[in-house]
């Protein structure tokens, strides 16, 4: 297949390939670059190349096969911000990244079913069609925006940029609102937004403190059906501390990330938080929280923590640390360390080179480690899975040039987001690597 194909020709040599030949003890810049660029390779070789839909897991071990698993919404977004990453690496032809975020976004357009310019959380590979019953989601629609307007930034065509316009545009936030000043998590043509499936419930508002932060922005910058400011104000911001960290309330770690994978919060202030210093103090909590119950589970330690969803031994779960309720049981996702390190740039790059060095047999795989392991239970998950693959493509490259969140923060629409949000001030850049 044409994108397929392109995996190979544009991204690994022969020696790339073999994780012996790594020039992972080098240098910083050295390992980032291999970690970045083997977890860039899901979204070449995961993705659909005719419609742009991506695998919402892929095995580790083994060739894609487009019939494991439907494409998630959400990692289309992180593959489409990736693509522009990749391209600035040459890891990818730039045309060759260009026409297959064309592809991707002209068929969201045109052919992806879609209500009020949102779209399902899981569909079929082939088709688009909605799969498992799931619901219209807000959050993962908001995700695939995200990546498509910064994509759109990165490769300027005038076509591209039409078509990530017109689906921003499209998105009718207030219908998903429903009169309330915040957004519903989803909707389902049989239930309307009161459904209530047997595990969670999407009766709820996005009204505490979470990975909508970047929703809202969007939501509120919107030139067609703009939230009120109102909704930004509505958010509810508990506080709590773990040893000494104290930060907004919110357990699971991708929670503290997404957003920050897009907007750059540094030095800015909205009259409630540092938002990321937020999460600075929530990684250092979830890692202290680790080496406090590395006693009790055999997978934590200093340079072995990360807790978020990831699949575990029982099943995908939500994994979290306090402040808050905890849900853990040994299992750590390298994800969470590695989109944590524009927050934790020591902490994070000892714990990914520890995983390396210690499980590259079981954990390192045609796409970088894989989503997570758990000693105590002697498991080790086979499958990496595209939302935890983009952000840990999408935070390093923001820690070595920045380049996501000066493409995502430069649009006009995010921009008008913010100054609804009451945003002001820049930050400092984060210490970086050179660019290999």
């Amino acid at each position: 297949m044409f994108f397929r194909a392109l995996s190979l020709i544009f991204l690994y040599a022969p020696a790339a390939l073999n994780p012996g030949l790594c020039a992972a003890d080098e240098s910083d810049a050295a390992f980032l670059d291999m970690v970045e660029k083997r977890s860039f390779r899901y979204f070449l070789d995961c993705t659909n190349p005719a419609n742009g839909l991506v695998l919402d897991r892929a095995d580790n071990k083994r060739e894609p096969d487009f019939n494991y698993a439907p494409a998630s919404i959400a990692a289309v977004g992180f593959g489409l911000a990736a693509l522009a990453a990749g391209a600035d690496r040459d890891w990818i032809g730039k045309n060759a990244a260009a026409e297959q975020v064309r592809k991707t976004l002209a068929f969201f357009y045109g052919e992806m079913e879609s209500v009020h310019g949102f779209f399902y959380h899981f569909v079929d590979m082939e088709t688009g069609e909605r799969v498992w019953n799931c619901e219209l989601s807000s959050m993962d629609t908001a995700l695939f925006l995200a990546g498509a307007l910064t994509a759109a930034r990165y490769f300027a065509d005038p076509e591209i940029t039409a078509l990530a316009d017109k689906l921003y545009q499209r998105a009718d936030w207030k219908w998903m609102a429903d009169g309330s000043a915040g957004l519903h998590m989803g909707w389902t043509p049989e239930k309307g937004f009161l459904w209530k499936p047997e595990k969670g419930f999407l009766s709820y508002y996005w009204d505490q403190y979470n990975e909508s932060m970047v929703m809202y922005i969007l939501a509120m910058g919107s030139p067609t059906f703009p939230l009120s400011p109102e909704s930004w104000k509505a958010i509810k911001r508990p506080k709590g501390s773990y040893k000494g960290h104290e930060l907004i309330l919110s357990p699971p770690l991708f929670t503290h990330q997404f957003s920050h994978i897009f907007i750059d919060f540094r030095g800015k202030s909205d009259g409630f938080a540092d938002y990321f210093k937020n999460s600075v103090e929530a990684t250092l909590a979830n890692r202290q929280f680790c080496i406090d119950n590395a006693d009790l589970f055999k997978t934590y330690g200093p340079n072995s923590w990360g807790l978020t969803a990831a699949i575990g031994p029982d099943g995908y779960k939500a994994y979290g640390a306090p402040p808050g309720a905890a849900n853990h049981d040994g299992t750590v996702a390298p994800s969470a360390p590695a989109a944590s390190i524009v927050f934790t740039p020591e902490e994070s790059q000892a714990a990914l080179r520890s995983l390396y060095k210690n499980y590259r047999e079981e954990l390192w795989g045609r796409y970088g480690f894989s989503d997570s392991f758990n000693l105590d239970r002697n498991f080790f998950a086979s499958d990496a899975y595209g939302i935890n693959q983009g952000p840990t493509v999408l935070m390093i490259e923001n820690y070595r040039s920045g380049l996501i969140w000066k493409l995502f923060m430069s649009l006009p629409q995010v921009q008008d987001g913010m100054k609804a949000a009451g945003f002001g001030g820049e930050g400092k850049q984060p210490p970086a690597a050179a660019k290999p």
